[in-house]
């Protein structure tokens, strides 16, 4: 078009304003840990709001009490979940309401209603062993915690998607929900490809939520460097462990090495190691404090898979929140299950063999048929060997642990937090070889484990 052409053309109404990320004028702030001054900080920006022009300190180290988080971590990191949703959806509602209220809210609402807050107490309690104890370290540490809980957004209304699950915490998924709620503007078919196609791209908001989050975080030079390096290493890996994990349900992979491999990507990793090497790194830990540290996460990530592949199958779903045989109808290539196979094959058990053979993977795989694969896997002696296994992770995961230098009070704690991954909660039932009460015999799993 010539220029003569587009002046014929009438003036469009121009987009609303949007918000814009401005870099603050002045000197850099600078900041201080035990016995060392680390570098100029990066300076904060603010957020100008498009409707009166006012700006807020995004970013910034708010006033946190290390002291008063450490009574309640999950209260905290909530409290700083908030004020970052709240920006968020701001931002979301400028460029268009219905893409907030219909997809940018879900969001929120999904991550508001997250689980335990697991690995952003990992991240706490680690800047805090670490020795973190000034205000803008404990602010930094709770927005990594936030970054950690929108990234688990991502990761689970992926995984939804991706597994066909009907229910999570007890709810319709994402995509469900959707799906439901197209009414009759649309056919099942078209209604269940929208559902989905939300999904993805609710997945992606969080992902880009979380980034942000981690990005707009105020740190100086070398801990930006350190932090980024490390959530860009665990994203990759978390991609990595669901992809091994998939394929490994398309090729009925019955590898245990191959079984630990994805295991470690996407639980040992990203739910235990990494949020701890996150929280030491905000600290401005060492390097053997953070190698033991790290050592020990791994450890404890993979004796919290291997748990969560028993609890599968021999839990209770009132306290693990998922129903029975999840992984093995949809044919999860766990150790759990691989080990059972290679047993059975060395054995020569032709009965487990056959027993298995029919189970893993059958979407429709009766209590019956579940009761007969809870008694091959116990006959092999796959199940104790795992729960030897996760003892001896369990015990090297402490000895790592004992050698890190820590401080004792906020090393107490973390200490508790990475053994009650590894062990049955209080009210759990003690395992056995029989089966335990069943929810839905099939469908769409209520919770993921530790990898997701």
């Amino acid at each position: 078009m010539r220029r003569t052409q587009a002046k014929d053309q009438p003036a469009a109404a121009p987009p609303p304003p949007l918000p814009r990320l401005v870099a603050l004028s002045g000197s850099a702030r600078r900041r201080r840990r035990a016995g060392r001054a680390a570098p100029d900080a990066v300076d904060p920006v603010d957020v100008v709001d498009p409707v009166d022009g006012t700006q807020t300190r995004d970013g910034a180290a708010r006033a946190v009490d290390p002291a008063a988080v450490d009574a309640d971590v999950p209260s905290a990191i909530g409290d700083a979940l908030e004020q970052v949703l709240a920006d968020r959806l701001t931002r979301a509602g400028v460029l268009d309401a219905e893409f907030a209220g219909a997809l940018a809210e879900r969001v929120a609402r999904f991550t508001r209603e997250g689980g335990k807050r697991t690995r952003s107490q990992f991240v706490w309690w680690s800047m805090r062993a670490c020795g973190g104890a000034d205000e803008p370290t404990a602010s930094a540490a709770l927005r990594i915690g936030v970054a950690l809980e929108l990234l688990q957004t991502c990761a689970l209304v992926h995984d939804d998607v991706m597994d066909g699950s009907a229910l999570r915490r007890g709810r319709p998924t994402l995509h469900t929900d959707v799906r439901d709620n197209c009414g009759t503007v649309a056919s099942p078919a078209r209604a269940a490809r929208f559902g989905e196609a939300v999904a993805v791209l609710a997945g992606d908001l969080a992902l880009a939520w979380a980034d942000d989050t981690v990005a707009e975080t105020a740190l100086d030079p070398w801990t930006a460097t350190t932090v980024r390096g490390v959530w860009s290493d665990m994203r990759t890996e978390m991609v990595a462990g669901q992809f091994l994990d998939l394929q490994g349900q398309l090729t009925g992979s019955r590898s245990t090495e191959r079984a630990l491999r994805a295991a470690h990507l996407k639980s040992a990793l990203y739910s235990v190691e990494r949020p701890l090497a996150l929280g030491a790194a905000v600290a401005g830990a060492d390097g053997r404090t953070t190698r033991a540290l790290c050592s020990a996460g791994r450890c404890v990530g993979m004796a919290f898979q291997l748990r969560d592949d028993l609890d599968d199958v021999f839990g209770d779903p009132r306290h693990t929140g998922k129903s029975c045989g999840g992984d093995i109808r949809e044919g999860k290539p766990t150790y759990l299950a691989a080990l059972a196979v290679a047993r059975a094959e060395a054995a020569a058990d032709r009965p487990a063999m056959d027993v298995l053979e029919r189970a893993l993977g059958n979407e429709d795989l009766s209590r019956d048929g579940l009761d007969e694969v809870r008694e091959a896997l116990v006959r092999t002696g796959a199940r104790a060997a795992v729960e030897a296994k996760i003892e001896r992770l369990s015990a090297r995961a402490m000895r790592h642990f004992d050698g890190a230098l820590l401080h004792p009070d906020a090393a107490r704690s973390l200490r508790a937090l990475l053994t009650a991954q590894t062990s049955r909660a209080a009210n759990d039932p003690p395992a056995r070889s029989g089966p335990a009460p069943c929810g839905t015999t099939a469908g769409g799993s209520g919770a993921t484990g530790a990898g997701r």
